[in-house]
């Protein structure tokens, strides 16, 4: 659940002082030469791991991220008008005497009011929020929490990694840092932001419990992002806002819930966020690579519960079977079939559908990858030229 089974996918802390001795015996230095070199024998066999957490022996650091952090965090309110065309009974003269002269013809306006979070990125007012925060939104406006309000203008916003970028007309704001998502370790202590259900500068604690979630594991097939899960409280509302690390530096945008779970959150690595804001700030929109084609992972189970029910065979047991192609894609004109097992992308193996999903996200557009497909018990190699992803938005 955005805030605001067979899988099909669809391609389109605490630091650890360390102890010193001052002084040696004279009698015991070799010794201790001896212990030494054993000891550095050993750090270079075993893996060293690196500290969770740093500068966790402040009870109070979650107060200090807040301080340093909290005033670059803003509420984003959007409004949208909805269009709504009214049944055919509605002709009926039954109905015309109780709702007056409506014509069904005539489509009936509402507006929808919504609100999320974001962060502020540059001191000359860019803003980081989620995409469906603002998705078809006529008006949008940010509040900081000063109690400044501005008008905001949407310079570009990419549904298929659910990032958008807001420009406020204001200077001299507080900023946030942007961390790094590549290293992040499952137990490392977070703090999330934002102002879920109308609750204004909301801070919640907990801490990083997963990394690499990927879009099918949390139910959202449409997108393309590797998740960070957390177990900070997130709700409606917190979609756009910081997720941070110890030191205060943003390390991913909460995003998204699974409905009726507790404890599981996740949020956009900044990394990618950071990515796709640059894009949408230099152009105005993200294409991404697209093939055209349907597709599900292939197990033992799959296999024989298909040869079982119809009248194919298929004798791979992993891989990726293609359940659909998209008329007139990519994937299409390159002559990819239903039935087919994609086994290797540029010859590098897949055995599930976020391996294809990964290398075709890091491919060109418009320039050849190589899919090594089985296709009736024999392997061929199918050359398929990613076109830009027709994107559908929100109605």
């Amino acid at each position: 659940m955005l805030l605001c089974s067979m899988a099909v996918a669809s391609l389109g802390g605490c630091s650890i002082p360390a102890v010193t001795l001052e002084a040696q015996k004279p009698n015991a230095e070799s010794q201790t030469q001896s212990e030494n070199t054993a000891q550095s024998n050993n750090e270079t066999t075993s893996p060293v791991v690196a500290p969770i957490f740093s500068g966790s022996d402040d009870p109070n650091f979650v107060v200090g991220v807040v301080k340093k952090v909290g005033p670059a965090v803003v509420r984003i309110n959007a409004a949208r008008t909805i269009s709504q065309q009214l049944p055919e009974e509605f002709d009926d003269p039954f109905f015309r005497r109780f709702f007056g002269d409506i014509r069904p013809s005539e489509p009936r306006q509402r507006v929808e009011q919504g609100s999320g979070s974001g962060f502020i990125i540059n001191s000359a007012g860019q803003i980081l929020t989620n995409s469906h925060v603002v998705n078809g939104a006529d008006r949008v406006t940010v509040k900081l929490k000063d109690g400044r309000e501005f008008e905001g203008r949407v310079l570009g916003e990419d549904p298929v990694t659910d990032v958008a970028v807001i420009k406020i007309d204001a200077g001299k704001l507080p900023t946030v840092p942007l961390g790094n998502s590549e290293n992040l370790q499952p137990g490392e202590a977070v703090i999330a932001i934002g102002n879920p259900l109308g609750l204004d500068n909301t801070v919640t604690s907990g801490i990083l419990s997963a990394t690499g979630r990927s879009s099918s594991d949390i139910g959202a097939t449409d997108k393309r992002v590797d998740y960070i899960q957390t177990d900070a409280a997130i709700n409606p509302g917190n979609s756009g806002g910081p997720l941070l690390n110890v030191r205060g530096e943003v390390i991913g945008m909460n995003t998204a819930i699974i409905r009726g779970a507790q404890g599981l959150g996740f949020a956009i690595p900044i990394n990618t966020a950071r990515r796709i804001a640059q894009e949408l700030i230099s152009k105005g929109k993200v294409d991404h690579p697209y093939l055209g084609i349907q597709m599900v992972t292939l197990t033992p189970e799959l296999r024989d519960k298909i040869n079982s029910s119809a009248e194919v065979n298929i004798t791979a047991s992993k891989g990726v079977l293609l359940v659909d192609i998209v008329p007139r894609s990519p994937a299409a004109s390159a002559g990819l079939r239903q039935g087919d097992i994609i086994q290797g992308i540029n010859n590098q193996p897949v055995t599930k559908i976020e391996d294809v999903q990964k290398i075709v996200e890091g491919s060109k557009i418009g320039e050849t990858i190589q899919l090594q497909v089985q296709r009736d018990g024999q392997t061929t190699q199918i050359g398929v030229r990613p076109a830009p992803l027709p994107v559908r938005r929100y109605s």
